[in-house]
C-alpha cells in the first residue's frame, strides 16, 4: 500500500497532462470499385507513466523484468503504442496488415525516433487464413481493457504466429511457427498444432484449446510438449463482463509473455496461469476494470503476478481518456513495482 501511495503522489502531475483511453476504433473506406474496398484505420495514444519499485521501468508489463538491487523511480511519457493498419476486401479475399512503433530506435536525447514494428500481415479466403496474426491458441475477447498495453500478461495467452488456419462452425484447426524457446530452434521440424472450438451466445463465449509441439533441446533432443486452455468473456447484467483466462500445461511462450521458456536445460517446461477480470459501466461513457493474473512453472519456479484498477471515459465515439493504477510483482525473487499510468486515445 506504501508504494501505491507513492506512485500516486509521484504522478500527480501526470494525471493533470496526459489521460488514456479504452478500445475505441475506427476506419475509413475507399471504394474502389463494385467489387473492391480499402480500410485505413488505426490509433494515436498517448501515454504518461511512473513506475517506482525494484523491478525495473517497462512501458509495459510482460512477463518477466530486471530486478534492482534497490528501489527506483521512474517517469516516461510514450506514443510508441500507436497504430495503423490497412483492410483489403475484394473478390471474397480479405487482407489485414497492421503495423505499431515498438520497434527499435527512440530516444530523448536527439529525435526520438521510433522504428515500425509489423503486427498482422495475414489473408483470408472462405475458411482459411494464412499469414501473421494471433495465435489459434488464444481468445481475444478474454483480454482484459486495461490501460497497460495488454494488462496482466504474466496470466494470458499471447502471442502472434506465422500459420495456416481452417475455421469452421467454431471450430479452428492451425499448423503454427514453431520455436523452441530455451533450446535449439534451428532444428525445429514439425509445426506447432493448434485446435480450438468455441461457444458462442447472446450471454458471450468460452473457447477450449489445445496445442501439440515438438521441441529440440540444446543437445539435438526431440521432446513432446502439450497443453490446454479454457477462456472466455461473460456478459453480466445491463453491460458489465466477466472475462478469465486458464492455462495448464507445456505452454512455454504461449503464455505469460516471457515468464517461461519451452525448455529449461534438458527438461520440458509445465506452467500454470490464469487471469481473471472484471469491467463495470458506471454510466454509458464512463466504465472500469479490475483485473489480476498469475503465472507459476515447475522446472524455473517461476511465481509472477499483475494487479491493476482503471477508470475510462468516452469523451467523443473516439477519443477517451482515463487512469490505472497497479502492481507487478517477481515472488521467487523478491521483487515487485507499482505503477500508475494516464493516457489518451483517438481512433480513425
Amino acid at each position: 500500500m506504501k508504494k501505491i501511495i507513492n506512485v500516486l503522489t509521484s504522478a500527480t502531475i501526470l494525471s493533470t497532462t496526459v489521460l488514456f483511453s479504452g478500445a475505441s476504433t475506427a476506419a475509413y473506406e475507399i471504394k474502389v470499385n463494385d467489387d473492391e474496398t480499402i480500410k485505413f484505420g488505426g490509433f494515436i495514444k498517448v501515454d504518461g507513466r511512473h513506475v517506482t519499485g525494484n523491478v525495473a521501468y517497462q512501458d509495459f508489463w510482460i512477463g518477466t523484468g530486471t530486478v534492482l538491487t534497490e528501489d527506483a523511480s521512474q517517469t516516461k511519457f510514450s506514443v510508441r503504442e500507436s497504430r495503423i493498419n490497412t483492410t483489403y476486401t475484394g473478390y471474397g479475399v480479405t487482407a489485414f496488415i497492421e503495423m505499431d512503433f515498438y520497434g527499435s530506435g527512440g530516444n530523448e536525447v536527439i529525435s526520438n525516433s521510433s522504428n515500425p514494428r509489423l503486427r498482422h500481415a495475414m489473408i483470408k479466403y472462405e475458411d482459411f487464413v494464412i499469414g501473421q496474426t494471433w495465435t489459434t491458441f488464444m481468445n481475444t475477447s478474454a483480454l482484459a481493457e486495461t490501460v497497460d498495453f495488454a494488462g496482466a500478461m504474466v496470466g494470458e495467452a499471447f502471442v502472434r504466429n506465422t500459420q495456416v488456419r481452417y475455421s469452421k462452425n467454431g471450430f479452428s484447426v492451425a499448423l503454427e511457427n514453431p520455436e523452441s524457446y530455451g533450446g535449439d530452434p534451428t532444428n525445429d521440424s514439425m509445426p506447432d498444432i493448434i485446435a480450438k472450438y468455441q461457444f458462442k451466445g447472446d450471454w458471450g463465449n468460452v473457447s477450449v484449446a489445445a496445442l501439440v509441439r515438438q521441441l529440440t533441446t540444446l543437445t539435438g533432443e526431440t521432446e513432446s510438449a502439450a497443453g490446454v486452455s479454457i477462456a472466455g468473456k461473460i456478459n453480466v447484467a445491463s453491460k458489465d463482463d466477466f472475462r478469465f483466462q486458464l492455462h495448464q500445461g507445456n505452454l512455454g511462450r504461449y503464455v505469460g509473455v516471457a515468464a517461461a521458456t519451452d525448455l529449461v536445460g534438458e527438461e520440458v517446461e509445465e506452467s500454470s496461469s490464469f487471469m481473471v477480470a472484471y469491467r463495470h459501466f458506471w454510466t454509458e461513457a464512463v466504465r472500469s476494470s479490475v483485473f489480476y493474473g498469475n503465472i507459476t512453472t515447475t522446472e524455473s519456479d517461476v511465481d509472477r503476478s499483475h494487479w491493476g484498477v482503471n477508470i475510462f471515459k468516452n469523451y467523443t465515439p473516439k477519443f477517451s481518456v482515463g487512469a490505472e493504477i497497479g502492481n507487478f510483482e517477481m515472488a521467487e525473487a523478491d521483487a515487485d513495482s507499482s505503477y500508475m499510468q494516464v493516457s489518451a486515445k483517438l481512433a480513425f
